[in-house]
């Protein structure tokens, strides 16, 4: 059996795994279902739990070509337009916890981990999707719809919320729909008003929705995103949903809410629509890892959008995969599941408090009430997450 390791999936997780692998010393083989790498027109949120990994990886000079690093992260009612709490970030943040908080356009940081993984030799394969693999004694055979055989010590299915790899592994169905739609938008600063331009991080709550803005590309950029309650009639398979669409069901959403908000949706020409899914959080390690086939990102604990961590928790998976690929003297079984007995329980809680994050910003009536007066009392001490931002206990 070759030794090398294949990989399924080139996103985000799929390239950080990758890079990972490599540098605890496995050839990889990569396999992407796409023709050629693409990422979509949105952002991402990095704290320091994440941009500590990317420091690790030589990958710090990069990313401050590429990123924006926001002073503040503020929250604000979407109904009257007044600040409910603020996070300072910035500076503070790295004083804090040794490491910035980012924001940056998925493109950009897809492109960064696609030049390291480059430089590191892995074996791109575009175009080929996972079709099956077997384990043995030795290793894994995997197979291509497209006709390619590949073998190695281990396969990572890192394919993504629809991953074939999991569907393969653990036969637990599809991911559900959340019930939640998600308009996504980038639009150049130098195109708005000033007055709606921004370097830092703004959440809008409201009932049943809420909207984040942050700045992306050296600030140059801001992405928008509004996730809302709803569903999309007749949409399909859910996961071929990527639509452009215009705003004016979501400004029909916003009617109640005050200026500044209506006005930045306005001010955004352009946006694609999403239908969110996700899975119920973690119910054990073999959720990561069975045999000689493990899971990483989206295809093991996919997330909602409301901790701003789903790249985030890929990308410690990957520098963990990195971890126990490196120890000596263990079969790769046993590394394995070393990976996921350190990973699931530390995903899982991700996947809840984001989970509960969604059920606080979307609150209405006296939850509301009762969630805007502890954010003005306690607003800092609330939205600072040193569970989350120091990084997983090694």
């Amino acid at each position: 059996m070759t030794r090398q390791i294949v990989l399924a999936g080139g996103g985000i997780g799929g390239l950080a795994a990758a890079l990972a692998c490599t540098r605890a010393g496995w050839p990889v083989q990569l396999l992407e279902r796409a023709p050629a790498f693409a990422e979509v027109g949105a952002g991402v949120q990095m704290g320091p739990n994440v941009t500590r990994l990317l420091r690790g990886w030589g990958l710090e000079p990069a990313l401050r070509q590429l990123a924006a690093f926001p002073d503040a992260l503020q929250v604000r009612s979407a109904a009257s337009g007044a600040a409910l709490g603020c996070l300072p970030l910035g500076d503070a943040m790295q004083v804090r916890y040794g490491a910035p908080y980012a924001t940056l356009h998925r493109a950009d940081l897809h492109q960064l981990l696609l030049s390291a993984v480059q430089q590191s030799g892995v074996q791109l394969h575009l175009g080929q999707s996972l079709a099956s693999f077997s384990q043995t004694a030795n290793g894994v055979q995997v197979k291509t719809a497209e006709g390619l055989a590949l073998e190695g010590q281990a396969l990572i299915g890192a394919d993504g919320l629809w991953s074939r790899v999991r569907q393969l592994l653990l036969n637990d169905g599809a991911p559900r729909p959340t019930g939640h739609l998600a308009y996504r938008a980038l639009v150049a600063q130098a195109q708005l008003p000033e007055r709606l331009r921004s370097q830092q991080v703004t959440v809008w709550l409201g009932p049943n929705l809420h909207v984040v803005q942050y700045p992306v590309r050296g600030g140059q950029w801001l992405n928008v995103v509004a996730i809302v309650h709803g569903a999309v009639p007749d949409a399909g398979r859910l996961e071929d949903w990527d639509h452009s669409t215009h705003a004016r069901g979501l400004r029909a959403t916003l009617a109640g809410s005050c200026s500044p908000l209506q006005d930045l949706v306005a001010a955004v020409a352009d946006w694609r629509l999403w239908v969110l899914c996700d899975r119920p959080p973690m119910q054990g390690a073999h959720q990561h890892a069975s045999g000689l086939v493990a899971l990483l990102g989206d295809a093991a604990h996919p997330m909602r959008p409301y901790l701003a961590q789903g790249a985030g928790m890929a990308i410690e998976d990957a520098a963990c995969l990195q971890q126990v690929l490196a120890l000596p003297d263990m079969a790769m079984a046993q590394q394995l599941q070393h990976y996921a007995q350190q990973r699931w329980q530390r995903n899982a809680r991700v996947q809840a408090r984001a989970l509960r994050n969604g059920q606080i910003f979307h609150a209405g009536g006296p939850v509301r009430w009762g969630r805007d007066m502890a954010m003005r009392l306690l607003g800092q001490r609330l939205l600072d997450l040193p569970w989350l931002y120091r990084g997983p206990v090694a």
